[in-house]
C-alpha cells in the first residue's frame, strides 16, 4: 500500500547546524530536499539549482504574483521561499520532502498543511552558537550580531514547533530525526487506508470470500 510521503520541516537559528543535518538525511533515499529561493547572494560553495534557487527581488515578486511558492518569507532583508510544484510531485510519489526554511515561513506551511511535521534544531546553547557563527569567516561581526539578535527572537516560537532536537552530535540528532519521521508516519490518522482495508477483508473472510 503506497503511502503519501511526510512534509517536515526543519527550523532553527542560523548557526544551529541545519544544512549538515539536511546532507546526512539526504543519504537515505526516503528523503528529498525542496530547494528554496532566495535574494540573498551565494556563499562561498554554494551551487545555485542545488544550495538554492538565487534570483533578483523583481523575479522573486514575480513568482509571488504567479502562486509559485507553498509559502515565503523576508529575513535579515532578503526574501526565501519554497517552489510548490516540486513538493507536492514527490509527496505524491511517497518520498518524505524535507524544508529547511526559517520560523515565519514554517508556521505558514503548518497553517496551510495542518500534518506538516515541524522540527526546531538547537545547539547546545547560546555561546556555542555564538562561536559556530565566528567560525564560518564569512560574516562582518555586525552580521553575527544580527544572527544572534535574530535567534533571541525566534526563541517566542520554538513552542509552536512540535518537536525540538538538540545538535551537539550530528549523527545522534539525524537518527533523533528519523525516529521522529518513522513514529508519526505510523500514527492512526496517517494510515486510514490501512484500518478500511482491513475492514473489507475481514468481511471478505467472514463471507466465505476468497482473500
Amino acid at each position: 500500500m503506497n503511502k503519501e510521503g511526510l512534509l517536515i520541516v526543519l527550523s532553527g537559528f542560523s548557526g544551529s547546524g541545519k544544512g549538515t543535518v539536511v546532507k546526512k538525511l539526504l543519504e537515505d533515499g526516503s528523503y528529498a530536499l525542496s530547494v528554496s529561493a532566495t535574494t540573498r547572494l551565494p556563499r562561498p560553495g554554494e551551487v545555485d539549482g542545488e544550495s538554492y534557487f538565487f534570483t533578483d527581488k523583481q523575479k522573486f515578486i514575480e513568482m509571488i504574483k504567479n502562486d509559485e511558492f507553498l509559502e515565503y518569507a523576508e529575513y535579515v532583508e532578503n526574501y526565501y521561499g519554497t517552489p510548490k510544484k516540486y513538493v507536492m510531485d514527490k509527496l505524491s510519489e511517497g518520498i518524505n520532502v524535507i524544508l529547511e526554511i526559517e520560523v515565519q515561513g514554517a508556521l505558514k506551511v503548518k497553517k496551510a498543511f495542518p500534518d506538516t511535521i515541524l522540527i526546531f534544531i538547537v545547539p547546545p546553547g547560546v555561546k556555542e552558537l555564538e562561536q559556530r557563527l565566528v567560525g564560518r569567516h564569512t560574516e562582518e561581526a555586525s552580521t553575527v550580531r544580527s544572527r544572534m539578535e535574530q535567534a533571541r527572537v525566534e526563541t517566542e516560537s520554538m513552542n509552536k514547533y512540535d518537536y525540538i532536537v538538540i545538535n551537539d552530535d550530528i549523527n545522534r540528532c539525524v537518527s533523533d530525526i528519523k525516529n521522529i519521521t518513522e513514529a508519526v508516519s505510523l500514527e492512526t490518522a496517517r494510515n486510514k487506508d490501512m484500518i478500511v482495508l482491513f475492514k473489507q477483508q475481514f468481511e471478505q473472510y467472514l463471507k466465505g470470500e476468497t482473500l
